[in-house]
């Protein structure tokens, strides 16, 4: 899927809340302990990691790819 993103930077904790991969804030690590999430190809573990456009996250246990896009201008 593509997240347009119209900031600097999303955090990986509010990205997730946000899609409604995680309920909350606070559900962030217990997730990051139970599934493998991958930050441009690399095991990713920090809630707080910033991402940024052209950035890919993935959750291969749960089928779920996320790209970072740049909003378009209609």
């Amino acid at each position: 899927m593509e997240y347009k993103l119209f900031e600097e930077f999303i955090t990986l904790q509010a990205l997730l809340k946000e899609l409604g991969i995680t309920h909350s804030g606070g559900a962030i690590k217990s997730f990051l302990s139970e599934h493998s999430v991958y930050f441009n190809g690399e095991l990713e573990s920090r809630r707080g990691k910033k991402l940024r456009i052209g950035d890919k996250v993935d959750i291969p246990d749960m089928n779920i790819d996320i790209l970072l896009t740049q909003p378009t201008s209609d």
